[in-house]
């Protein structure tokens, strides 16, 4: 179809929107007359004319069902004359004529077109939605010697997010020498202990048979770089065990009640944690523990020093003088399987700019059934990662120490704000899907969020290494692809491929893809720099 075809079609359009206006004509109506003026046309045009209407018509059809026979264009959706003016353009040579896409969105509604500005804007406000800092968080709990702070549900931030929008993030802090009051929650949860020692304590029911049922206690020691799992509905809590370290846990949450809803529920306490005993009436509370109301009146009131509290150094020790090991309840699983620690086994890449540490269900059979993946890349100071993107897993990433950056391809933005590609030299500018560069600073505390198959690289401040913590989502069967370095996809090609992909000889693209010696972490852009002034 010519381009000529394409501006006869949209002046088509023009005239049928000023009469549907006033007559608010159905899909039948404007069929007739858009084949009408086809009639105009011969041959090959005629026909490609008249398929257009056709096509255009069979969906407003299929639209009018799905909105219960309504002939009005609700805000947001796109116009009537959008809709054939893009069918057109999808058709024959205009499949690639950037003009006539931008013919098109002068057809879409004035709404659609704010919407599309909204979202444009959003990384121009800094509400970049793969960010997330400490104004993200709400505090579940604080007092003087501890918080807990909750990252906000993943799709309040954007749609774009709704595949992990069963997953939650907290990041528990207790000052040293400190109880953490007994507690269970509707959600399962994957803890990774940053920084300090503690002992974590359960209590489990132990089954041998339905008429056979009891509790029992489960300790053990825990530190930096260990993984371990709390199921939901599991009573555990905790100490932090050193006399001058903080203890951080950063857990990945996963309700079983509410997509992205879940609670703690405190038996143990009194007002401040409110124990939940406390909201029974007294003769169901007097029956089931065969006590007079005066004593559990004072059980239950006593406490209100919060759910994070200061314990004595002979109570600290009672707690925590339990051995390594026991066995958590993952299930009868054997001793010694209750945690994991990510640094005392082999990195997966290493080499002096970084090192990259991965724990998935192979090494730490508690991760299978919640499909989810741990790793940290402790990048050196002023180094990078390797470009590089996920096959199947989500990555939720939060930095646990030190400062740096981060940049990612994102197509979803681009689309949304309509990025457009440059070549100033034939003066020529270039529309259509592209993607949109999401670039953000990084520090301790800051979470973020790679979807699967977007391209991401991380770089490390001249000052300290940067360490970032990775949950990843749907780690069944993901591979992990680099696109850059000693190893990379591109490198793989035929000859032929790199000449047609690259539009250059194969040579000029194996000097580029050849050129980086490294594998996995380089040296940063500004080391790259440094290095070549002294050279």
């Amino acid at each position: 179809m010519s381009l000529k075809l394409c501006i006869f079609v949209l002046a088509l359009l023009l005239a049928s929107a000023t009469v549907s206006l006033g007559s608010r004509e159905g899909p039948e109506e404007r069929l007739k007359e858009c084949s009408q003026w086809c009639q105009q046309h011969h041959g090959e045009q005629r026909r490609q004319c008249q398929s257009v209407c056709q096509s255009v018509y069979e969906k407003e059809k299929e639209q009018q069902r799905h909105e219960g026979g309504g002939s009005g264009n609700p805000s947001g959706r796109p116009s009537h004359e959008y809709e054939v003016c893009s069918e057109v353009c999808t058709r024959g040579s205009l499949s690639e004529d950037w003009k006539c896409e931008r013919k098109c969105e002068k057809q879409e509604p004035t709404g659609r077109n704010d919407e599309r500005e909204r979202q444009g804007d959003q990384q121009k406000h800094g509400q970049n939605p793969y960010v997330f800092e400490d104004e993200h968080f709400d505090t579940g709990m604080k007092t003087q010697h501890g918080r807990l702070r909750i990252l906000q549900k993943f799709i309040d931030r954007s749609e774009l997010l709704r595949g992990i929008e069963n997953y939650r993030v907290e990041i528990l802090e207790a000052q040293p020498q400190t109880f953490v009051v007994p507690s269970h929650s509707d959600a399962e949860a994957i803890v990774f202990v940053a920084n300090g020692k503690g002992t974590v304590s359960s209590v489990l029911q132990e089954s041998r048979d339905v008429f056979n049922i009891k509790e029992r206690r489960e300790s053990f020691n825990v530190e930096e770089g260990d993984i371990f799992r709390v199921q939901a509905g599991t009573t555990t809590y905790l100490i932090n065990r050193d006399n001058n370290e903080r203890l951080i846990l950063v857990k990945l949450i996963q309700p079983v009640n509410t997509p992205g809803e879940f609670q703690a529920f405190y038996g143990a306490g009194g007002e401040n944690p409110e124990s939940f005993y406390r909201v029974f009436s007294n003769e169901i509370l007097e029956a089931a523990f065969n006590t007079r109301s005066d004593k559990l009146e004072r059980l239950f009131r006593n406490q209100k020093q919060g759910a994070i509290i200061k314990a004595s150094h002979e109570q600290i020790r009672a707690m925590s003088g339990h051995g390594e090991g026991g066995i958590w309840p993952f299930g009868g699983e054997s001793k010694g399987t209750n945690k994991h620690n990510l640094y005392e086994q082999r990195p997966a890449q290493s080499n002096q700019y970084g090192q990259l540490y991965e724990v998935d269900s192979h090494q730490f059979r508690q991760l299978r059934d919640l499909d989810v993946a741990v790793s940290l890349a402790n990048i050196s100071r002023g180094a990078m990662t390797a470009l590089h993107y996920n096959s199947r897993a989500t990555k939720i990433g939060v930095v646990i120490n030190g400062e740096g950056y981060f940049e990612m391809a994102c197509p979803h933005l681009s689309q949304s704000q309509g990025s457009s590609r440059g070549d100033e030299s034939q003066g020529q500018t270039r529309f259509g899907t592209g993607y949109q560069k999401i670039r953000s600073n990084l520090k301790t505390g800051t979470v973020i969020v790679v979807p699967a198959g977007h391209p991401f690289v991380a770089v490390a401040s001249n000052d300290q290494n940067l360490q970032i913590l990775c949950f990843e989502i749907n780690a069944y069967n993901n591979q992990k692809y680099t696109l850059a370095g000693k190893s990379n996809v591109m490198k793989q090609l035929e000859r032929e491929a790199k000449q047609l992909s690259f539009g250059v000889p194969a040579r000029e693209v194996d000097e580029v893809f050849n050129s980086q010696p490294e594998e996995f972490f380089f040296r940063g852009p500004r080391q790259q720099h440094q290095g070549r002034a002294t050279a």
